[in-house]
């Protein structure tokens, strides 16, 4: 039967010939008791220990925390980029759409209006002009008299002469004089609207440069 290892004891204090300690021991015994102020002095660092850690592991968990809330939004962001872009495009139909119908029903009353608008916008560059030509649909004499009306408020003195266009719709006109034309025709400037509201979203969205919507009326070529 082996007997168990042994630890031999080992004095290691040194001593000279008269007996003197030349190098004391290292061994020194465990201490068993602590006094009470020794006693609340280890409490106070194990709890300061304690709390250092608790608050290390609750930043750690924090920052954990925060990583994934970033990582759940970055996988987000395209998904509500895409919300929002589908969002103002299908606003903005239903806004042209709205307007088409106010203005579809403006022209119905009011067909002689566009017709107004250009010929007051057009005072300066028509008044010299010897003819001017109206071409518009279907006129009866009040209109007829109503738009020279107009002309001469404009500050036109020349000759009016007016040409029925069976082809242009109604609320269409085109007005041709000496040195230019202008021309209007609702469905042809809505069509210019729409193109104009999808190549602003589209820039908007980083897929396409604006483009510069063409005037509703033309002015001189």
């Amino acid at each position: 039967m082996t007997a168990p290892a042994s630890t031999p004891f080992a004095f290691d204090t040194e001593f000279d010939a008269a007996g003197a300690v030349v190098q004391a021991s290292a061994w020194r015994p465990t201490r068993r008791a602590f006094t009470p102020d020794e006693v609340n002095v280890l409490l106070a660092e194990a709890r300061q220990q304690a709390r250092d850690e608790a608050l290390a592991e609750s930043e750690s968990l924090q920052a954990r925390a925060l990583s994934a809330i970033g990582d759940a939004l970055a996988a987000a962001a395209p998904s509500l980029a895409q919300v929002a872009r589908a969002h103002r495009e299908q606003s903005a139909e239903l806004a042209l759409a709205a307007a088409r119908v106010v203005a579809a029903a403006a022209l119905d009353r009011f067909p002689a209006g566009p017709l107004q608008a250009a010929l007051e916008a057009l005072g300066q560059e028509i008044d010299s002009s010897p003819r001017l030509v109206i071409r518009t649909g279907d006129l009866d004499d009040a209109n007829r008299a109503r738009i020279e009306q107009l002309c001469a408020d404009a500050g036109f003195s020349g000759v009016v002469a007016f040409r029925e266009g069976a082809d242009l719709p109604p609320a269409a006109f085109q007005l041709e004089w000496a040195d230019g034309r202008a021309a209007f025709e609702p469905e042809a400037a809505f069509a210019r609207m729409r193109e104009a509201l999808a190549s602003a979203l589209a820039a908007e969205a980083g897929h396409a440069e604006s483009i510069t919507p063409a005037a509703s009326m033309e002015g001189r070529p």
